[in-house]
């Protein structure tokens, strides 16, 4: 067991020749959630996915920023606090603001989110790493 636990954790190596780009973070508000987002993460990865982890308690005009910085394909964004679930609607300003809103694909998940929170600012929702793949997949297709 400790040998698969071992290749579980390893973190893939970035694609040669990525299908698309990812920024991925906890919003503000969530200081402690690291293994979703991780999980997360490594899943994009391995499915060829540029992954660029702007870490946890992120405000929401930093995710914009990075996407816009990286010409991200997707915003995925892990919300597993009230706190951060409340900042939502700040991702939302931020879009706008910076001229993403529609442009880009944004899913939101994590244990404080439902869909009808990411259909608010017309988000994806995503349930597990599986749907993140996919929906990131889409985004690219």
């Amino acid at each position: 067991m400790s040998w698969l636990k071992g290749m579980l954790d390893k973190e893939p190596p970035e694609p040669e020749n990525p299908i698309g780009i990812v920024v991925i973070g906890n919003l503000e508000g969530d200081r402690v959630h690291d293994t979703p987002r991780d999980m997360v993460r490594k899943a994009l990865k391995r499915n060829g996915f540029k992954v660029i982890d702007i870490g946890k308690d992120v405000p929401a005009s930093k995710f914009v920023s990075k996407a816009k910085e990286n010409n991200a394909n997707v915003i995925a964004v892990s919300a597993n606090t009230t706190p951060a679930k409340e900042n939502i609607p700040k991702l939302d300003e931020a879009l706008k603001n910076a001229g993403l809103k529609g442009k880009i694909t944004v899913m939101i998940g994590g244990a404080a989110v439902k869909k009808p929170d990411a259909d608010a600012i017309g988000a994806i929702f995503g349930k597990s790493k599986e749907e993140a793949v996919e929906i990131a997949k889409k985004a690219v297709a």
